[in-house]
């Protein structure tokens, strides 16, 4: 039997997100200092935003707030993914920084992908067995 999700934390992807979000924390501290307002900064907001917009959307009071909220964390991730594409090409990551980076956002991808299907496919039947009960 499945366990049951209380809340963000027991998400497995959030987890993940926010030891991914504390790796770019490290991964930036060895970037110039000219870069702390800016590829730094945004590197860390982005990271941050992924696990910090799961929780928000799972603090929503509804299913379309929830996945509403899971495709801005899934636009975090694609803002990552520029960003250290953009860092490796100033030089401040190595290639297989950014091809490490990249794999853990390929499969947060998958994962906030399979969290939004089962929300949708939630959502539907909740609709379809309201319209049938209203008849």
């Amino acid at each position: 039997m499945a366990n049951k999700i209380l809340s963000h934390r027991d998400l497995i992807v959030w987890q993940k997100a926010v030891d991914f979000a504390d790796s770019l924390y490290e991964m930036t501290e060895s970037f110039p200092k000219h870069e702390l307002y800016g590829l730094t900064s945004q590197l860390r907001r982005a990271g941050v935003s992924v696990p910090s917009n799961i929780t928000e959307g799972n603090g929503r009071g509804t299913t379309q707030d929830y996945i509403r909220f899971l495709f801005h964390s899934y636009g975090s991730l694609m803002e990552v993914d520029t960003q250290v594409h953009l860092a490796t090409r100033r030089s401040y990551i190595t290639v297989n920084d950014e091809d490490r980076a990249i794999e853990q956002l390929s499969e947060f991808g998958r994962m906030l992908n399979g969290l939004i299907a089962s929300l949708e496919r939630r959502k539907a039947s909740r609709e379809s067995n309201n319209k049938r009960g209203a008849k």
